[in-house]
Parts: structure tokens; C-alpha cells; sequence
């Protein structure tokens, strides 16, 4: 099977294994993990933040993150297809006690200032005020775009207007460095917290980041033990971690590698497949005569996973354990498998 359903299905290398069963642990709630501090040391200093807190997953990260900067009763400016609005079990509202103002970001995935300064306001007598604006960065829902740096100035400059922090869920942050050029912390540096990922196009088993002052990561710290998320000899999940940390500059494989795969399905009859940004393909399917489901269903059938991603699209995702011969051996299979529908 050639799994393209996600970035989330890479399997941890022999060195990552090794790494897991050699670290030296100790009891991170009492902040004596060496090995889970020096994970923390590092990712702060790739995206160039004061301080980092390890979580065990990247939604773990997202709540806390709107824990801490906003009051329970307020309002998340946030994209409507935004991972934390689609994808987090109603954890702003069940959690955080916060609810969601959704502005369309459109297809590139980022709002204007304009919406900020027409979304944001003060709380009164009859209305919560704005306690968050939210970005994504890669958009997964819009296909994996990649959000220049200008828009996240532009958006964090206008939040910063009306004296609304900005939290950057940046999965796949990586990936939009790489797309754009652009260094992670200039791509951090103008809002006031992050999320990423180590465990996508990075290839750890488990485990996310979240970044930003130190004050912030206190309070963090705080709100994850009240999450469940207060880990002990986490050392053996961390390790990975580290090396994780070092497959940043691959990710540009994955991205070539998503394009060939574009290209290649949507030389397919019956597939509208447009050039990818990241390392995310979406694939219209319509022209088939499947549904979604029915498409996933049937190339499965010939050892290739993806997943639906729509009413008439879906998702492959590249990956480090995927390299430019499965990507074509996937794009044969697929032709094959819709080659027994005549």
C-alpha cells in the first residue's frame, strides 16, 4: 500500500528508534526531563521565541494557546475552514469557554487587514470582545497553501490595532518556509504565539510545539497539566523530537514529489487535479462518476490510500516515506483502478 492519506502516517527512522531508546528521562512535570529540556531549547530557538512547551499533539497546542490569551466569554477571529474550527472537537467552545467569529480567508487563506479591523471589536453591555485572531499556515482545508509573510505581518499589525494577540497554527509550518523562502522566525516573528508539528513532514511518532514569550509559556505550562498533558519520562518521545527537527530542509522533496503527483493524476481521465503549493493534493473527482468516498474506496482496492476531502475532491499527501517511485507507481495505480470503471 502507498499511503498518501497524510504527512501523520511517516514511521519513525531506525535513528529516531535508537534515539527514543537511549535518552536520558526524568520527570518533566518537575522539569527535570534533560532531554525533553533540550527539545524545547531547540524549537524555540528555530523559530526564534523566547521559550517552547513540548505537547503531546498539535490540537493540545491550539487550545491551549486560545486558553491563554483569551478570556472565557470572548471571541476567535478565525478563517471558518480554519483546523480549529473543523478539526477540534468543538474545543473553543467546550474547552476555553470561547466562541468563533469566522471571516472567509478565500483561497489564499489569509485574512485582510480590512476584515480584522471590521471583525475586531470591545466588549459592552451587550456583545464579548475580540480575544484572539487565529491564522493557519499551511491552510490544510484550502489545499495546503502557503501564507506569504506580508499577509501575517499585515493581519498581526491590524490585530495588534486593537490590542488582540495572534496565534499562528503552523503544522505544517515548515513546509510554507520552504515553499516561500522565508526563515521561520521571520515567518513568527509578528504574532504572539505558535504551533507546529513534529510529527507530519518532519517524520517524529508524536509529539508538537508550541512557541512564543516566556510569560506565555508559563501559563502554558499550567494550562496542559490541566489538559492532561503533564508527561513524566516524556524524554523517550522528545528524542525523536530533536532529529525531527533537522529534516526541515527535506520537506522541499516532499513538495516536488507532490507536484509530480499532481501532474501525473491530473494527466488521468476524469481527475482535475491543480499544481500544489506544499505537499498537499487535492484531486476533483467528479469527473469520474465516483463520489469522494466511492474514489477512495476503489484505488484502495489497488494499494493506494487517500483520503475524501469534500463533496467532489480528495486529498494526497506526500510524505517522507513516499519517494518519486511511488509517486508514479500511485499515479499507475490509479489509472488502473479507474481504467476498470469503463
Amino acid at each position: 500500500m502507498i499511503d498518501l492519506r497524510s504527512d501523520t502516517v511517516t514511521r519513525p527512522s531506525d535513528a529516531m528508534r535508537d534515539a527514543a531508546r537511549d535518552a536520558a528521562v526524568g520527570d518533566d512535570v518537575y522539569r527535570d526531563d534533560p532531554t525533553v529540556n533540550d527539545l524545547e531549547r531547540r524549537a524555540a530557538d528555530v523559530v526564534g521565541c523566547e521559550s517552547a512547551l513540548f505537547v503531546p499533539t498539535g490540537t493540545m497546542g491550539n487550545q491551549i494557546a486560545a486558553y491563554v490569551h483569551a478570556d472565557p466569554g470572548s471571541e476567535v477571529l478565525v478563517d471558518g475552514e480554519a483546523h480549529m474550527v473543523r478539526w477540534e472537537v468543538g474545543g473553543l467552545a467546550r474547552g476555553a469557554g470561547l466562541q468563533t467569529r469566522t471571516v472567509d480567508a478565500g483561497d489564499r487563506a489569509a485574512f485582510t487587514p480590512e476584515q480584522v479591523h471590521e471583525s475586531c471589536h470591545e466588549a459592552d453591555l451587550h456583545r464579548p470582545g475580540t480575544g484572539l485572531v487565529a491564522l493557519e499556515n499551511t491552510h490544510n482545508a484550502r489545499g495546503g497553501v502557503a501564507v506569504p509573510v506580508d499577509h501575517v505581518r499585515a493581519v498581526a499589525g491590524a490585530a495588534d490595532d486593537h490590542n488582540v494577540p495572534v496565534h499562528l497554527d503552523g503544522a505544517r509550518l515548515f513546509n510554507a518556509c520552504v515553499a516561500l523562502g522565508v526563515d521561520a522566525e521571520e515567518m513568527v516573528a509578528p504574532v504572539d504565539s505558535v504551533l507546529f508539528c513534529l510529527s507530519k513532514g518532519l517524520g517524529a511518532p508524536v509529539g508538537s510545539i508550541l512557541a512564543g514569550r516566556e510569560s506565555f509559556v508559563d501559563e502554558a505550562r499550567r494550562v496542559r497539566k490541566l489538559l492532561g498533558g503533564g508527561m513524566r519520562q516524556v524524554g523517550m518521545i522528545a528524542a525523536p523530537g530533536l532529529l525531527a527537527l533537522e529534516n526541515r530542509g527535506r520537506l522541499a522533496t516532499d513538495h516536488e514529489n507532490a507536484a509530480r503527483l499532481a501532474e501525473g493524476l491530473d494527466a488521468v481521465d476524469g481527475l482535475s487535479v491543480p499544481t500544489p503549493e506544499t505537499n498537499i493534493v487535492v484531486a476533483d473527482v467528479s469527473g469520474t462518476g465516483l463520489d469522494p468516498e466511492g474514489f477512495v474506496d476503489r484505488v484502495a482496492a489497488h494499494d493506494v490510500a487517500c483520503g475524501p476531502f469534500g463533496d467532489r475532491t480528495v486529498r494526497f499527501c506526500t510524505h517522507l516515506d513516499v519517494d518519486r517511485s511511488d509517486v508514479e507507481t500511485a499515479v499507475d495505480r490509479v489509472e488502473t483502478a479507474l481504467g476498470s470503471l469503463e
